[in-house]
């Protein structure tokens, strides 16, 4: 019998919202635009509310603790900056100025630009829903399973797309005028950095679904990998033709978006996730030192390979350019002036021109500090930054620990870790974690793993015992009674009852 939640609807109607949003986040343009993230911020509320809730040990109470903390903590900054009068905050000396400068009254404002933090509430708030939403679906095995595939088949799909339209029409994205990247694959993303991250995502989450088909294709126990390559060679199974194949695919898209921090960090989270996998397979240290090495070399020759673009750009411009760092150091002074409350959620366009160095190119216009962590310090504040770093601390503490001890399904723990991995570093130095198309994807992934990564309690048991008990017709549970009286009655002795003596069939 289907589940219900709390409204008496079904609860894989809260699986079908967040898939939904899984699989089609990425396709408008990577979903940038407030339209767009006002929608998904809807769709992933409404996941939330219709989601089942079950029974919650200690370790994700503690979690669920540490997410309160961080959302009140962002909640009272957001009302320093919106608030006519802040309870602890200054208002930022700007105003001052500017009612000096025009010489009528301005009613001053923490935030450097009136209400933009209000309108920028929707960026963190639908990666806030995908994390809980993902957290909540992904309790169960089977929608946690499905939320992999998701993901796994968008992505291939959005490669394929990105491959295709880069051949055959490469001056468009979709519907509109590709204006930048038009030598590179960029997907249904405006920009070459986000998709190659997103296409890298995918291409971990195929290669762990290749590695379970492969593992499952040798016997239990020790890992033969000569006997298990002999065996996948003479009779090859079709899900390992296809996960491969489709890896391939992703991988092929990633390359030619010719984003060398995207393909570098990808690369790594493959290595990640290949030993994280195996790492039970491996004879001791010097086997797991082995492994690092061989897939070590196999990233390498990959990126020699099918990286020319990479190591084109690698030779032209190096492992970095100078706007980027200068940026990064503009960005330093700006949270050295406003450490506590910054300068408004949202406001880094705005707030960065006073600070932009001399050295960068007149060219072009900075309104991202392409460093996410950097750019919430200066809108947000050093504190609320704080937080966020060690809330990501320990999200991936939980997901190690997961892929430790799970003895089954260690595949969720182990993906959500190697793409967080992947996502975060990329964050600071770039801004995929801000794109709500690439956002959404990354953070629901993250939430099953670590829900999957809690080890079923004793009360969570119980709880499904009774759950199935309570699914009984009636008719059942009178006939279990009128049995259950029958047998007592016939094991009573001198007006006693005998205890112990029923039926020998387990509870349903």
């Amino acid at each position: 019998m289907t589940t219900k939640t709390w409204l008496g609807l079904p609860a894989s109607i809260a699986a079908w919202l967040l898939f939904a949003a899984v699989a089609f986040a990425p396709l408008p343009l990577g979903s940038n635009e407030p339209a767009a993230v006002a929608f998904w911020c809807i769709v992933l509320g409404a996941c939330l509310v219709l989601a089942p809730v079950r029974s919650l040990g200690p370790g994700e109470l503690a979690l669920g603790g540490l997410a309160v903390l961080v959302v009140a903590a962002y909640a009272f900054v957001l009302h320093e900056q919106l608030a006519d009068h802040p309870w602890l905050a200054a208002p930022h000396p700007l105003w001052h100025e500017a009612e000096t400068a025009l010489g009528v009254p301005l009613a001053p404002s923490v935030s450097i630009a009136r209400h933009q933090p209000w309108f920028e509430l929707g960026r963190p708030l639908v990666c806030v829903l995908a994390m809980a939403c993902g957290f909540l679906v992904g309790a169960d095995r089977g929608r946690a399973g499905a939320l992999l595939k998701v993901i796994a088949w968008s992505g291939a799909a959005y490669a394929i797309y990105g491959i295709l339209a880069h051949l055959l029409d490469p001056g468009h994205i979709l519907w509109r005028d590709k204006d930048a990247y038009g030598g590179s694959v960029t997907g249904t993303f405006i920009n070459r950095n986000t998709a190659g991250a997103y296409f890298g995502s995918c291409a971990v989450v195929w290669s762990l679904l290749l590695w379970q088909a492969v593992r499952h294709q040798a016997p239990r126990g020790p890992l033969s990998w000569r006997k298990l390559f002999a065996r996948l060679f003479e009779n090859t199974p079709m899900t390992v033709v296809l996960d491969f194949a489709m890896l391939f695919v992703c991988l092929a898209a990633m390359f030619l978006t010719v984003s060398r921090g995207a393909v570098l960090l990808s690369l790594l989270a493959l290595i990640v996730a290949f030993n994280a996998y195996f790492r039970r397979d491996l004879p001791g240290r010097a086997g797991l030192l082995t492994a690092l090495a061989a897939s070590a070399a196999g990233a390498i020759i990959l990126l020699q390979f099918m990286g020319a673009g990479i190591n084109a750009r690698f030779d032209f411009q190096g492992a970095s350019d100078e706007g980027r760092l200068e940026t990064y150091r503009a960005t330093l002074r700006m949270i050295a002036d406003h450490p506590w409350f910054g300068t408004g959620q949202g406001t880094f366009a705005y707030a960065f021109p006073a600070y932009r160095s001399s050295h960068v190119s007149m060219w072009g216009v900075w309104d991202i500090a392409h460093n996410t962590l950097l750019e919430i310090a200066a809108d947000m504040g050093v504190p609320i930054a704080a937080l966020v770093v060690a809330a990501w601390v320990v999200i991936f503490a939980v997901l190690v620990h997961g892929a430790r001890v799970r003895r089954h399904d260690r595949i969720f723990p182990i993906a959500g870790l190697a793409v967080g991995i992947l996502a975060v570093l990329h964050s600071l130095i770039d801004f995929s974690l801000q794109i709500p198309g690439y956002a959404i994807v990354v953070l629901s992934l993250i939430g099953a793993g670590l829900s999957q990564s809690f080890a079923t309690s004793k009360s969570n048991k119980f709880g499904r015992l009774s759950g199935g008990i309570a699914r009984q017709s009636r008719e059942e549970i009178g006939e279990a009674m009128i049995g259950a009286a029958a047998m007592d009655a016939a094991h009573t002795k001198d007006g006693v009852l005998t205890v112990g003596a029923g039926s020998d069939h387990p509870l349903p």
